[in-house]
């Protein structure tokens, strides 16, 4: 819960001081879902993290190449990170998020993975997210990380 307003604050101090408190509900509940799959990735629960992606065949993921589908992100996902000291602590920051329309999000941010050296070493880069607003909530269903 901590870490869940220390984003929030974060994201509000980002803007201008007019605009303060003025911080669109979908663009704190796409934060939201990155911050719950940081919880979970850091818990060790892949299957947790995951939730964080739309379940569509639809659902394509670019980094190392371009794949597509829920199933082989998932798949990949579990055969790249199969333990907790593989998967480390993961921590995600600098959030934009800018809202398309009502349904539909980009959100861009940082990422810093820490693990020892023997279960992979430290990794950090960028991503850029398409976000989908679902039945079940804002799903991520474009995932370009580098």
């Amino acid at each position: 819960m901590r870490r869940i307003l220390l984003a929030l604050v974060f994201a509000s101090a980002t803007l201008a001081p007019a605009q303060l408190g003025t911080v669109p509900q979908q663009t704190l509940d796409c934060v939201k879902v990155l911050l719950a799959q940081e919880r979970s990735w850091n818990a060790g629960d892949i299957e947790g993290f995951l939730t964080g992606y739309k379940d569509s065949p639809e659902t394509i993921f670019v980094s190392r190449g371009v794949h597509k589908g829920f199933a082989e992100l998932a798949d990949n996902y579990r055969r790249s990170y199969p333990t907790k000291a593989a998967m480390g602590t993961l921590s995600f920051s600098d959030f934009d998020v800018k809202q398309l329309d009502e349904n539909f999000a980009v959100v861009l941010g940082r990422f810093h993975l820490e693990r020892k050296k023997q279960d992979g070493g430290n990794a950090e880069g960028v991503f850029s997210l398409v976000m989908e607003k679902t039945e079940g909530g804002w799903k991520i269903v474009v995932d370009h990380t580098t």
